[in-house]
């Protein structure tokens, strides 16, 4: 692309005449970065137009992969490392008086998704082009994300995400592509020589329109497409009379509307609106999706008996549930395939990972939604389609093995819900328990159809970008191959024994802690000791993920320093970092007891320091890429049984982060791999929980009355020994007494005190600590989400790779 740094210099000055009229001398740097961008992203719209050519002729299955979220952070730096250019620009910009990373600081975090679902989506881009994959994400383009976190007094305050303020100059809008959605109206069915033919009359039409972002492989060979929707009006209507009278709401009202389907991730669902609009959400990108999928595959001379081989199309988690039935009636009712045919494209199709175990997760309310004639058919008496290896009434080929009408397309609840079709699916991958809990009679009927995947991250952007000296350190010790091949961190075990190596170690983890202090300070004005153990937890704020639990630990921990200073063997900072859901209002009552507690220990000069608590606001993916590499401990301490997998724990864990965990999701793996010595666990396991949840639970306030620690620190509660309203906490106190402790806070505690105390114990033994942080880090690239994509490719997907881990160029 650039010959040289020269060659750089010369285009880039040369851009700047050619876009703005001015001169580079003469330009700001927010106009010195849209520069950089615009140039890289023509200078590879060549190599995007040859990926989706090399495809097309070599006939390549294609995967579209459909989630609610893509958390691709900035990628500026990141595609620049994926082309082989990071030094060339650096060094070029560096000649013109320029940083890069200061340069690249203007990015907007694109407001694309909330936390590990939408994070776990981008990495999994990232491999599928990086691994030479015909990879496509689908997506809503949200004109203001999720939300803006603000810390207001202790409390959350959600503030809109206008990320899209200065535009995006990653993407390009295709309004050429434009599909047209359809809501509300009527249906009429009619039998016609054995077939179903269905009209939509008196809809709403809205307009999809496209907007593409290149995902670009690293080694640069392959560059990939993210395809998001944004929500237009097709006949907008202005009311000009009502313009006229001043009533402006009214007079663009029909745009509003229609916009709003666009316009922010997870809408607050509390209300009968809001549930409406989440659902015109969910179906708004999977409708524009199939319609585009399918009419291209038309276009281009694909024969619909053959969908399946040529594409697979894969649901993250529930919200694109839809899905399912909208390629049914996409193949049915707008290019006439009979139903039997339909099914078993549709079948052979679809996958779908499940990330979710709560029963009542993908529900809709009945009033909402009348599910299209291709979903309901199964359900109508005579119609049921056969199912896979035999005909008529599945319980007489299943025998006690078919348990009706569970696996059904059904409404069930009170008020009535429709559950989310899970049916048409060829492949499922899901949390291990979920065979034996909420999907137990779908595994009963259709074993074959499950199958667990270890979730992975990107290596390249959680440690190659994020942790660049550590990045070198290991190139030098160990050759580049981990880049392409991230099981090769395993060579470094060999230098465990390398006193000098784990020295150097030691030295990257201290300078990216000093990094970490300061990133705090400019937030929060608060100081930190970057040789204290940074303890980390950050998650999305929920009740299951257990901040409250950590909360009670740091809060024992101060009640141990004002009795004896010298209780701690070093100073500590806990640093806390997530959202809650807007109308979650337990989980925002836990960031402010966070804060309240951050503010009752960090204002007390009695204990000089030997504690700090952070509560960094707005957490994103740039935030993570800071917080990672200097983070000591990890927090991984959700409730045995209801993390699906995690990958924030891999992302730590690749940057020498030591996990301390319940046996839960995919620290069972990392426990497997590193083995007890390297990593503190502790905690009810899995099978313990789900058989106190199938016993009614134990009783918590017998457990808080014999137990004086307990009873002292959940007293600190309610009891005016925090700052504030004493009643504040009330349903924190409730939640762990009167609703006896449905998540196991206090039944954990000990076993979760204990392991911190063995793990701190541990870090005071400088060169075992380094031994464990080095030991993490050579087992991490089993965690590469390169592995899981390759596991998908071969098992779910059945799509070749054309690169198995070499370097590209």
């Amino acid at each position: 692309m650039f010959k040289d740094k020269d060659d750089f210099i010369a285009a880039y000055k040369t851009a700047f005449v050619e876009e703005s009229g001015n001169a580079f001398e003469d330009s700001d740097m927010e106009r010195r970065y849209y520069i950089l961008v615009n140039m890289i992203r023509e200078r590879l719209s060549q190599d995007w137009l040859k990926s989706r050519e090399r495809f097309r002729e070599n006939g390549h299955k294609q995967v579209f992969y459909f989630s609610m979220e893509f958390l691709m952070g900035k990628l500026l730096v990141d595609y620049l490392l994926g082309l082989g250019l990071y030094d060339t620009v650096a060094e070029g910009l560096a000649e013109l008086g320029l940083d890069l990373q200061e340069l690249a600081a203007y990015e907007s975090d694109a407001g694309l998704g909330n936390g590990g679902l939408g994070r776990l989506a981008a990495c999994f881009l990232d491999s599928m082009a990086y691994l030479g994959i015909p990879g496509n994400g689908n997506g809503i383009r949200y004109r203001y994300g999720f939300f803006k976190q603000k810390i207001i007094d202790g409390f959350q305050a959600e503030m809109p995400d206008n990320w899209l303020i200065n535009g995006y100059p990653w993407e390009i809008r295709k309004p050429e592509k434009s599909v047209i959605v359809r809501y509300k109206g009527t249906v009429k069915e009619k039998w016609v020589d054995g077939h179903l033919t269905v009209v939509h009359e008196g809809y709403e039409p809205v307009r999809a329109v496209p907007y593409d972002v290149p995902v670009i492989g690293f080694g640069g060979k392959t560059i990939n497409n993210l395809r998001l929707w944004s929500a237009e009006p097709v006949n907008e209507v202005f009311d000009l009379s009502s313009f006229n009278r001043g009533e402006l709401s009214l007079a663009i009202r029909s745009r509003s509307e229609v916009e709003a389907i666009s316009y922010i991730l997870y809408p607050e669902d509390s209300s009968p609106a809001g549930r409406e609009l989440r659902l015109k959400q969910e179906y708004f990108f999977v409708a524009a999706g199939i319609q585009n999928i399918v009419s291209t595959f038309i276009k281009r001379g694909g024969d619909l008996a053959h969908f399946s081989r040529k594409i697979a199309i894969h649901i993250n988690d529930t919200h694109p549930a839809l899905a399912i039935p909208e390629l049914m009636r996409v193949l049915m009712d707008e290019n006439g395939v009979p139903w039997n045919r339909a099914w078993e494209t549709t079948v052979q199709t679809m996958s779908y990972t499940n990330h979710t175990i709560p029963a009542g997760a993908g529900k809709m309310g009945r009033s909402l939604f009348r599910p299209p004639a291709a979903a309901d058919l199964p359900n109508r008496a005579g119609n049921r389609p056969p199912l896979p290896g035999g005909t008529g009434h599945p319980r007489r080929r299943w025998g006690e093995r078919y348990r009706d009408p569970a696996p059904r397309f059904r409404l069930d609840g009170e008020p009535r819900r429709y559950r989310q079709p899970f049916r048409q699916w060829r492949r499922q991958t899901a949390h291990r328990d979920l065979k034996n809990t909420v999907l137990k009679d779908f595994y009963r009927i259709f074993p074959d159809r499950f199958s667990n995947k270890t979730n992975g991250v990107s290596h390249r952007r959680f440690l190659l970008k994020a942790n660049p000296k550590l990045s070198a350190l290991i190139g030098r010790t160990i050759g580049e191959g981990w880049l392409y091949r991230p099981q090769d961190l395993i060579k470094l075990k060999d230098r465990a024994g390398d006193a000098i190596f784990l020295t150097e170690l030691a030295a990257v983890k201290y300078e990216n802690k000093c990094r970490l202090a300061r990133h705090i300070f400019e937030r929060t004005g608060t100081t930190v000791d970057p040789n204290s153990i940074f303890d980390v937890h950050i998650k999305r704020i929920h009740a299951y993920k257990r901040q409250l639990l950590n909360v009670l630990k740091i809060m024992a921990l101060y009640d141990a320093v004002k009795e004896n200073p010298d209780a701690l063997a070093r100073p500590l900072t806990f640093l806390f970092a997530g959202k809650a859901a807007s109308g979650y209002h337990y989980a925002k009552t836990i960031i402010k007891l966070i804060n309240t507690v951050a503010e009752q220990i960090n204002g007390d000069a009695a204990i000089d320091g030997r504690l700090k608590v952070v509560f960094l606001e707005d957490f994103n993916v740039s935030a993570s890429e800071i917080i990672c590499p200097a983070t000591d401990i990890s927090e991984q301490i959700s409730t045995a049984s209801k993390e699906a997998s995690g990958t924030g724990n891999m992302k730590f864990m690749f940057n020498g982060a030591v996990t301390l965990g319940t046996m839960d999701g995919a620290n069972v793996e990392i426990h497997d791999i590193v083995g007890p010595e390297n990593m503190f666990a502790f905690g009810l396991s899995a099978q313990e929980v789900l058989h106190l949840y199938r016993h009614g639970g134990y009783c918590s306030w017998d457990l808080y009355h014999s137990d004086p620690l307990l009873r002292t620190i959940v007293d600190h509660l309610i009891d005016g020994s925090l700052p504030g309203d004493r009643s504040q906490f009330c349903a924190v106190y409730d939640d762990l007494l009167r609703d006896n402790d449905p998540f196991f806070t206090l039944k954990d505690f000990h076993s979760y005190l204990d392991a911190w105390k063995r793990a701190a114990a541990a870090y005071e033994d400088r060169e075992k600590w380094q031994r464990i942080s080095l030991y993490n880090i050579a087992a991490a690239g089993y965690f590469s989400s390169d592995r899981t994509i390759k596991e998908y490719a071969d098992e779910i997907w059945h799509t070749p790779y054309t690169n198995n881990g070499t370097p590209e160029r």
